[in-house]
Formats: C-alpha cells, sequence, structure tokens
C-alpha cells in the first residue's frame, strides 16, 4: 500500500533522499507514482527545481516501482539512469509516474515520466534499469 511504502522510505532511504519530502501516491504491480513539492531548497537560480532532485526523484520512484512489482521490498540496485530534461521544472510540485517496462530474471527495465503540478506538463523523462540479486 502507499502507506507501506511510505514507512519503508521514512526508514530505510538516505537522509537526503527524504530530504526531497517525497510522497507515495500510488504502488502497485505496474507502477508507482511519487509527489514531491517544489521547494526553494530544491530550486536553482530562477526558482527552478534542480536536475539532481528531479533525477533522484525519477530513480527513487522506480525503485518503488520494482518493489510494487515484486509485490515486495527487494534490494535493487541502480545499473543505468538516464534523464532527459524537457523543460524547467516550475509550480508547486512535481508528479514522477514510474512503470515497469519489462522484468526478467535479474534486471528490470523501467520509465518514468515526471509533471509539473498544476500545469500538467512533462518536464523530464527518465529510463533505468536495475539489478535485482
Amino acid at each position: 500500500t502507499p502507506a507501506t511504502a511510505q514507512r519503508f522510505l521514512e526508514d530505510n532511504f538516505a537522509e537526503w533522499v527524504r530530504a526531497l519530502d517525497l510522497t507515495i501516491a500510488a504502488i502497485g504491480p505496474s507502477g508507482a507514482t511519487l509527489t514531491m513539492p517544489i521547494t526553494d531548497r530544491l530550486a536553482r537560480v530562477g526558482g527552478i527545481l534542480s536536475g539532481q532532485a528531479l533525477a533522484a526523484m525519477a530513480d527513487t520512484a522506480m525503485v518503488f516501482a520494482c518493489a510494487g512489482h515484486m509485490g515486495e521490498f527487494k534490494p535493487v540496485a541502480t545499473t543505468n539512469l538516464d534523464t532527459v530534461f524537457l523543460r524547467p521544472g516550475v509550480g508547486d510540485a512535481v508528479r514522477c509516474e514510474a512503470e515497469i517496462v519489462r522484468a526478467g530474471k535479474a534486471l528490470i527495465f523501467a520509465r518514468a515520466t515526471l509533471i509539473a503540478m498544476p500545469s500538467e506538463k512533462p518536464v523530464a523523462t527518465a529510463t533505468a534499469t536495475f539489478y535485482a540479486p
């Protein structure tokens, strides 16, 4: 459930990831949706959300998509992360919709779309490969 996933995030992720103030909005077998407020702490010059925060959010959302796919929290390691920035991240928050593209025995392929709120415009996309030992 989103509440179980949120507790897992708070109890197991690094302090700097928790500082992103991520909220697990949804999690299930096909993926996960997270939200992140756009705050001064995460913005760069001009009030634009930093690319590092967007990439970290995408990676974290895809990790939770892996957990949703597996039906439990198992360790996964990011082996590849590619982020494409489409437009400045501005507004109140960003929603990240992460989904599993394909899951094999040892590798899981995922993709994410990061959407500014309230404009509903995509600000970035990301793909990643995870190793599931």
